[in-house]
């Protein structure tokens, strides 16, 4: 029987967790911050695409993955989380961790943010540290909005740098399409394009009267009324072709499509997995020829599998 590794064990036992993407069913910019940032509403839910990090007790911390090209050192996000618990927590050991990567890489669905939550669940748990998820919080929020709302995924509600979340009914029986389009869209310069609008209603108790339209929508189930994102327009100028791939999913069959966070990763929103499927060959009759996943919505944004 595998004995958990960690503070009074003295069997090393790895375990191996899932990190699931995430789209942004509805994303809209409220102003720039005073600290750098931008003040969002945003609506997020985590869908079936997952890497997968394997953890193994060990006398200091190393990354491998599974991609060529990614950063593997003190760096990466995985990295960074599970040197700032170590550090934080007094932890005297460390980790050996691998990352099978399979989300796209800076694609807007926070692959990272995922991984980098998934690394503070797990050694939080390989480590023996018993901190519940509000104890890590804190830890996710130093990392990254997005590394916040991966801690728990599913269905949630976020403003302000994205961090401050409120839980939603789960989504029941959606499926989405995700197209990848091999291009690199920087999210700082698209925040920081003179392109990009914001919405200037005057919020009510912390939310915008579109925002909050847009709930009540997501709670009636009406996609058309929900899925939204401000940030299409500079993204769209930049590079032409999204706004025709965007379009294709609609006219294939999806309900709703948008892209999701600053991209390029675009999805179209079914009402099954056999509507899902129908609408990725579509795309490929169409001559959408690069990457295109099929997935459904999560209740959770890590997991363990082994």
């Amino acid at each position: 029987m595998d004995v958990p590794a960690g503070r009074g064990s003295s069997v090393y036992a790895s375990m191996t967790w899932r990190s699931y993407a995430k789209v942004n069913l509805y994303l809209d910019i409220i102003g720039k911050r005073r600290d750098g940032y931008h003040n969002i509403e945003t609506l997020f839910q985590t869908v079936s695409l997952a890497d997968e990090l394997t953890f193994l007790e060990d006398t200091h911390i190393s990354l491998t993955c599974s991609g060529e090209n990614l950063d593997t050192g003190t760096s990466n996000l995985v990295h960074r989380a599970a040197t700032l618990l170590k550090e934080a927590e007094g932890y005297p050991g460390g980790a050996r961790i691998h990352l099978e990567k399979r989300i796209p890489v800076s694609a807007g669905l926070a692959g990272g943010s995922g991984n980098a939550a998934a690394a503070l669940v797990a050694l939080n748990k390989l480590w023996d540290l018993r901190l519940s998820l509000p104890q890590l919080l804190p830890y996710a929020r130093r990392l990254g909005a997005d590394v916040a709302y991966c801690l728990y995924g599913g269905t949630m509600a976020a403003r302000l740098r994205g961090d401050c979340l409120t839980p939603l009914p789960p989504l029941e029986g959606l499926w989405f399409v995700l197209a990848h389009p091999p291009i690199a869209v920087s999210a700082g310069q698209i925040y920081g394009s003179p392109r990009l609008g914001r919405n200037s209603e005057r919020p009510f108790a912390g939310r915008t009267p579109t925002f909050r339209n847009a709930i009540r929508a997501l709670a009636r189930a009406d996609m058309r009324a929900v899925v939204f994102n401000r940030m299409e327009t500079p993204v769209f100028e930049a590079h032409k072709g999204l706004a025709d791939v965007k379009a294709t999913l609609l006219n294939v069959g999806c309900e709703a499509a948008a892209m999701s966070g600053s991209g390029p990763t675009l999805f179209g929103v079914c009402r099954s997995q056999q509507q899902a499927l129908r609408v990725a060959e579509g795309l490929k009759q169409k001559g959408v020829n690069f990457r295109i996943s099929v997935a459904a919505a999560t209740p959770v944004g890590v997991e363990r599998i082994a």
